[in-house]
């Protein structure tokens, strides 16, 4: 339950600190004196969208501050999963600063603004006027006759098994498309994969090819150059053989004489033996030249084959079309895999149907049970709000398929006159109806929701007399199984309050602030009066606000 409202530099609220209890607390005020700025502070912690616009000072951030005792709610999943501190009594704060950013806070740690309101829907719940468009929200009306059917089990089961379902569509279409359009390729990628299998290509034979088709294309000028070289080794007018060998001869007459003549003759030695090992390797590889047209013929149609399957799949070399070949296979594998997967799917599709069909059932079962104890009910507390011939009827039809929801569609029907039957509700009933038709529904709910606060913004609009008052007693008996906050400007209502705050303006020479005062037994007089007289209170509204007050007492 909240136990703190803390909020700063928001509209005309310069600061404020407002406590509460269990119970019904009341909180009256003039028209324009800043009741609903006081919701439009505390939706900022239910996650509303916030910008600079709601500061007071521009040049100061604005602070919202709610402090909630939870320890009763079952919420320690939620902080665990979140990755949070668990206390009990805890803090939902979100500032606003000058530029219009926001960031929110649980117990002082950072969170994004979606957390905040995952766990203010689950603290609080603020009931405007504009919320009874709810009233013909097929998931609204459900939860509604769920919160009697004692579903929450199934619904969790049915939940899981929906969002598998969910998952398992998903998959199923993406593969059945992506196998669809592959499908239709197959030939195309078949007849591609089997040209380039067929050609069997391996690794390194382009570059090995490449230079074999170098050989065999230059072998007159290859055997001309090696038999001129060869020849010039043992040329009898000019044979390099032969003038080194007189140069040695010559080297060794003057070894005798000159000393140093000895390591030129041992060079000289040196490199004849090689030269002499140079001109049979080149006469060796002379002979071993041979030209070979048929032989090149095949190299070069190899080399066109792969230069034409290089050039049809645009990759630059032999290795890149070995990859493309291998990627191919993969595709056409993947289009016999995706058939295999799509079978896997159906099945487990089916099981899930079954499974949603006997769940959903079984749910939809408990929801027709207790319909005729809602209808009943709310028909009676409409007539105790003023609505003698109020029919309220629940209308409970087969949806064709799944929703996260069963397959159930609601519909509430209501009519306030005896010659008239039921119809939708939101169609037929007016404003004042359909408020009052949610003040019913919220007071059955507050029973069996563990909702600890809702907050009311004159639900009570455009009643007066017995209604009022019957309104009050609604109020209060909902106060006995939670927190209930109520804007009211009635005085039936507000003397029904176990608390009572009374919201105005301060106004100075310079600026107008939004004020929120605990009112005093003695105060709270004067204000049941003023709501029963006006801005002149006699001594008839004192009377009569004391006699409100004393019957209000619970």
């Amino acid at each position: 339950m909240l136990i703190k409202l803390f909020v700063q530099n928001y509209a005309l609220i310069k600061e404020l600190d407002v406590e509460f209890e269990n119970g019904l607390t009341i909180i009256t005020g003039e028209t324009g004196a800043g009741k609903t700025i006081l919701l439009g502070a505390l939706s900022l912690i239910l996650g509303t969208r916030a910008d600079s616009s709601v500061l007071l000072d521009k040049n100061e951030k604005c602070i919202v501050e709610g402090t909630f005792r939870i320890e009763e709610y079952d919420l320690n999943d939620f902080f665990v999963s979140n990755n949070l501190d668990y206390e009990t009594v805890t803090t939902l704060r979100r500032e606003v600063n000058s530029a219009g950013k926001s960031r929110a806070f649980i117990n002082d740690t950072p969170v994004t603004v979606n957390i905040l309101k995952e766990l203010s829907d689950r603290l609080i719940d603020i009931h405007s006027q504009h919320q009874t468009l709810m009233l013909n929200s097929n998931s609204f009306q459900l939860n509604l006759i769920d919160s009697f059917s004692g579903t929450a089990k199934l619904k969790n089961k049915y939940s899981e098994t929906y969002s598998s379902y969910q998952n398992l569509k998903k998959e199923y279409s993406g593969t059945k498309e992506r196998a669809d359009k592959n499908r239709a390729d197959l030939e195309y990628y078949q007849f591609q994969y089997n040209q380039l299998d067929d050609a069997k290509l391996e690794e390194g034979e382009q570059v090995e090819l490449e230079a074999e088709q170098e050989l065999l294309g230059h072998t007159e000028e290859i055997k001309l150059a090696l038999s001129t070289s060869s020849n010039l080794f043992f040329a009898e007018s000019i044979s390099v053989l032969s003038m080194l060998r007189e140069v040695k001869t010559n080297l060794g007459r003057i070894r005798t004489f000159l000393p140093e003549s000895e390591n030129l003759l041992s060079r000289t030695e040196s490199t004849l033996i090689e030269l002499d090992d140079l001109s049979a390797e080149i006469e060796k590889l002379a002979g071993s030249i041979e030209a070979d047209p048929q032989r090149l013929a095949q190299v070069n149609n190899r080399l066109d084959s792969i230069y034409s399957l290089i050039q049809k799949h645009r990759v630059t070399n032999l290795n890149e079309l070995i990859r493309k070949k291998d990627e191919i296979k993969d595709i056409i594998s993947s289009i016999v895999t995706s058939d295999e997967r799509l079978i896997e799917l159906e099945t487990l599709l089916e099981k899930e149907v079954n499974s949603l069909k006997i769940i959903s059932e079984e749910i939809s079962d408990k929801r027709k049970y207790v319909l005729t104890e809602i209808e009943s009910r709310i028909t009676e507390l409409l007539k105790q709000l003023g609505i003698p011939n109020a029919k309220f009827r629940i209308s409970l039809t087969r949806l064709k398929d799944f929703t996260s929801t069963g397959i159930d569609q609601a519909d509430f029907l209501f009519s306030a006159n005896k010659q008239i039957a039921p119809e939708n509700l939101a169609k037929i009933a007016s404003g004042g109806e359909l408020s009052r038709v949610m003040l019913s529904l919220k007071s059955l709910l507050t029973r069996n929701n563990n909702l600890p606060t809702i907050i009311f913004d004159e639900i009570d609009a455009g009643v007066s007399g017995e209604v009022a008052d019957k309104v009050g007693q609604i109020l209060s008996g909902m106060g006995k199984y939670m927190q209930v906050i109520n804007i009211t400007h009635l005085p039936q209502v507000a003397s029904r309050g176990t608390r009572h705050y009374h919201v105005f303006k301060d106004d100075t020479d310079s600026s107008t602030f939004t004020r929120v005062k605990l009112l005093s037994p003695e105060e709270r007089i004067v204000e049941v009066a003023r709501l029963l007289s006006g801005s002149e209170v006699t001594e008839t509204a004192m009377k009569n606000a004391r006699e409100l007050l004393r019957a209000g007492i619970i």
